[in-house]
């Protein structure tokens, strides 16, 4: 059950309104966890541009696995749904959506990266040198690692704040992970 309010447009505070509006005219309406984040147009706009800045890292489909294995890690139903409708928008089949939940791909070199990824979240950021050069070894930069750690912080925090408010979902539900 939400915990907060999902703004009507009408209620949209105007320092949020603009970046609310570019992601509805984006996405085609206006997801619930984005009316509910707009309510404090300070976290709402430092997130959405931190957002469009890493949608140039990296590729659109390393950066779906990264959403899915962190959402999974942090128990984001919210946004496993709306990372595996974007992940298969994004030619994704539905077993690699699977398999990036369970924090891998059948791509080698995105594999290394969501592999890092995941034990970024998993161990908050206290990874070792071998994690680093094993996604060296598969073609990353460390500018890439640097993304990758931004993309991990990023997707958290809409987890967190998902987990937290907990938005009306308006996504297709997805099936945890541990019962596929």
């Amino acid at each position: 059950m939400p915990r907060t309010t999902a703004l009507s447009p009408e209620h949209v505070p105007a320092d949020s309104k603009p970046a609310l509006d570019m992601f509805t005219r984006s996405i085609g309406f206006t997801p619930n966890m984005l009316a509910t984040f707009a309510q404090s147009p300070i976290a709402f706009n430092a997130w959405a541009t931190l957002r469009g800045a890493l949608n140039r890292a990296l590729d659109v489909k390393t950066r779906e696995v990264i959403s899915l294995a962190v959402s999974e890690v942090n128990g984001c139903n919210y946004c496993l749904a709306v990372h595996s409708l974007a992940a298969s928008m994004a030619k994704l089949p539905a077993d690699e959506i699977i398999l990036a939940r369970k924090g891998h791909a059948s791509d080698p070199k995105r594999d290394a990266a969501v592999q890092f990824a995941r034990k970024v979240i998993e161990h908050r950021g206290q990874v070792g040198d071998a994690d680093l050069q094993a996604v060296r070894d598969a073609g990353y930069t460390d500018a890439n690692l640097m993304e990758i750690v931004a993309l991990v912080a990023v997707y958290s925090l809409t987890n967190f704040l998902n987990n937290v408010f907990d938005p009306e979902k308006d996504y297709p539900a997805v099936t945890p992970a541990g019962s596929i």
